[in-house]
């Protein structure tokens, strides 16, 4: 089992910075990804963003790619997303992902452990 603890959420306004942190515990040897989900009011979940265990790949979705970064450190068993120019359309529970590699990123992300989720909200 992994047990996955999201913390850094907040109120911001359109242009800040924010980062968000996930500590893991439990069987964190066996988690080749690890990433970051949101959800939207109203809306499905979507990918944000993944980051392979070296930390040597990293994926973002569409939408943040160019203003969030992932990051990892392996000797705290923590995953960073740092967020910069945040729009209100960024609005989310933020919710962080671990999953072995036994399939692509957002399948096994999908598929694998995650938190309780953490609130962003991004006013204008």
């Amino acid at each position: 089992q992994v047990r996955l603890v999201e913390s850094g959420g907040g109120l911001v306004q359109a242009g800040d910075s924010l980062r968000l942190s996930c500590a893991a515990s439990g069987r964190t040897f066996s988690m080749y990804y690890m990433g970051w989900f949101r959800q939207p009011p109203g809306k499905d979940s979507e990918f944000v963003a993944a980051i392979t265990w070296t930390g040597g790949t990293k994926y973002y979705g569409y939408s943040v790619k160019g203003r969030f970064a992932i990051s990892r450190d392996n000797a705290k068993n923590t995953v960073y997303l740092h967020m910069n120019s945040l729009k209100p359309e960024d609005t989310a529970v933020y919710y962080c992902a671990a999953a072995n590699g036994s399939s692509t990123v957002v399948t096994a992300l999908t598929r694998g452990y995650w938190g309780q989720g953490t609130q962003v909200t991004v006013s204008a």
